[in-house]
């Protein structure tokens, strides 16, 4: 695994690092429940260093970063106000770096914190009352030291994500435009353990995730702080050397809201279509475990499934980031992680149960379930009950015979490619003469006149909102698979039974699982309006489909 993604340190920290730095252990914020009288800030700061030296006597103190870096602002001072200039290892830029802590290089003892907090905020507090400005408390402790249920803000700050159009973004930002070349090497590193020493290797980047935990371990920083060191100060270089990339729009953010706040991560600007991220990927893959690892005795005991051709570049174009699969590494997951026995890098979980984990969005079971859930298909996949597996009668759809297509001289993703273009993707269903145009639900019509129920339209709406969706033709392995969607526990067919041959009336107690006649109907048609959204008619608006028998 890579030893290490964004510059350990590379440049000044400003803004945002500022107030993480001050809380250095521990202290990250997160959404909080929010009270009546609360207000949600995505800057808000939990300062509790001295958790490191043992417990705290007093509440931690919450801190609002954005606040002081425009009270400062107003009084023309930067980030060097609250942080001291560090040198930066040899391996990276030569640039003096501003240090994450508050005021200080090191944290040498409990009372050497202590004394930096109280001294420097203080004493900057009293220096802008005394100038006429308006400041934080000066004397009173409990002004500072809030209890999180007292205080009069909460955290609101929501992550971040580095997707596909965000990267494009600064791929284009970061190019030497005099050679036409991409400079990856800003961001992506590795780490050389024997030498101590960053460095950059041209086609082996990867997510900085793989390397950057949610801690800082060793010669690891946490995720927060090689983003904030790197990113953040980027921008404010970036914007010091240019300011008018700023009134632009066309520079990173250097305040945690504009970052973190939800509003305002909808304003970045998104890239449609951003060209494929080239990173020596297979357009196709043919996924067959491997058998490198198993002993001769194993190897004749093993019977196998059928490979599964997979169309690697329609994921990606399907995808926000390839971490949506690849979630620890960019080498193959049989390889690399889940091994057909498993293995330590992939914590024992093997081939087959990653693949198929229903719960899992990192699985290519689950991954699936989870856009079943999509408006176009949760009306029919809302009410298709899932078992703790996969459906074994499914397999073949992914597990497809080779014979008559493959050659021992084909590589493997021409064998994939070729086994793909043999499907036939399902975008159609029965002719319109064998879909009844309505038909009248009548069976419960004791009070109110039979539901008129406009049968083909609906039929007709289903295959139009599903016939360009890839997943949905290659699953819909019959044409009248789109018509399980109702008639759920029959097979596809031009004619199924009726609702009232499993659905009886009344409900049947020695049946507990099966509601009744009339519970099916309102459960199925009422669930399904609810699951797609649909406007009309309203769920509760009974005459919409029940007019009411004349007296």
């Amino acid at each position: 695994m890579h030893k290490g993604n964004l510059r350990l340190g590379m440049v000044a920290i400003l803004i945002i690092i500022g107030a993480v730095a001050i809380c250095t252990i521990g202290s990250t914020a997160v959404q909080e429940p929010r009270g009546p009288s609360q207000e949600a800030r995505a800057d808000l700061i939990t300062i509790d260093t001295l958790k490191t030296f043992g417990d705290i006597e007093r509440p931690a103190v919450i801190f609002l970063h954005d606040l002081h870096t425009e009270a400062l602002a107003k009084q023309d001072k930067d980030c060097k106000s609250c942080h001291l200039e560090v040198k930066t290892p040899p391996s990276l830029a030569k640039k003096n770096a501003l240090s994450v802590k508050f005021k200080r290089l090191k944290d040498t003892s409990r009372k050497q914190v202590l004394n930096v907090y109280h001294t420097e905020c203080i004493g900057c507090h009293k220096k802008s009352v005394k100038s006429g400005q308006k400041a934080g408390p000066v004397e009173r402790c409990g002004k500072c030291h809030l209890e999180p249920d007292g205080a009069h803000v909460v955290s609101d700050r929501h992550p971040i994500k580095m997707d596909k159009s965000l990267h494009y973004r600064h791929i284009e930002a970061t190019k030497d435009k005099a050679k036409d070349k991409t400079q990856c090497g800003l961001c992506h590193h590795k780490y050389d353990e024997a030498k101590e020493k960053l460095y950059y290797a041209e086609g082996k980047e990867g997510s900085c995730l793989y390397c950057h935990g949610d801690r800082t371990e060793k010669n690891r920083m946490s995720i927060q702080l090689a983003s904030h060191y790197s990113c953040v100060d980027c921008h404010r270089r970036r914007q010091a050397k240019d300011p008018t990339l700023a009134e632009k729009n066309e520079i990173g953010p250097i305040k945690c809201a504009g970052c973190h706040d939800l509003q305002e991560q909808r304003k970045i600007k998104v890239i449609k279509d951003v060209p494929r991220i080239k990173r020596k990927q297979p357009d196709f893959a043919l996924s067959q475990p491997k058998e490198k690892e198993l002993s001769e005795k194993e190897k004749q005991d093993l019977v196998l499934m059928d490979p599964v051709p997979f169309d690697h570049k329609a994921h990606e174009a399907n995808n926000e980031t390839c971490r949506v699969c690849h979630h620890a590494s960019l080498e193959s997951c049989s390889e690399k992680c889940h091994s057909l026995n498993g293995q330590k890098d992939g914590d024992f979980i093997k081939l087959a149960q990653a693949m198929h984990q229903p719960q899992s969005k990192r699985s290519c079971l689950g991954c699936h379930n989870d856009r079943q859930q999509e408006r176009a298909c949760a009306g029919c996949h809302t009410f298709i009950k899932k078992g703790a597996g996969p459906d074994i009668s499914a397999c073949e759809t992914c597990h497809m015979k080779s014979e008559g297509m493959a050659t021992a001289e084909m590589k493997p993703e021409d064998i994939a490619r070729e086994m793909l273009k043999a499907r036939n993707p399902v975008r159609e269903t029965f002719k319109d003469d064998d879909i009844p145009e309505k038909v009248v639900i009548k069976t419960l019509s004791d009070q109110y006149e039979g539901a008129e129920f406009p049968h083909r339209k609906i039929v007709k709406t289903l295959v139009k909102k599903t016939k360009d969706n890839k997943l949905a033709t290659y699953y819909h392995r019959e044409k009248g698979t789109l018509c399980q969607g109702c008639h759920h526990r029959s097979p596809p067919a031009k004619k199924p039974p009726r609702c009232s041959r499993c659905h009886g009336r009344p409900f049947d107690q020695n049946s507990l699982s099966r509601p009744g006649l009339k519970g099916a109907y309102h459960i199925q048609c009422l669930g399904c309006h609810k699951a797609m959204n649909l406007e009309k008619p309203k769920p509760r608006d009974c005459k919409v489909c029940h007019k009411e028998k004349k007296k």
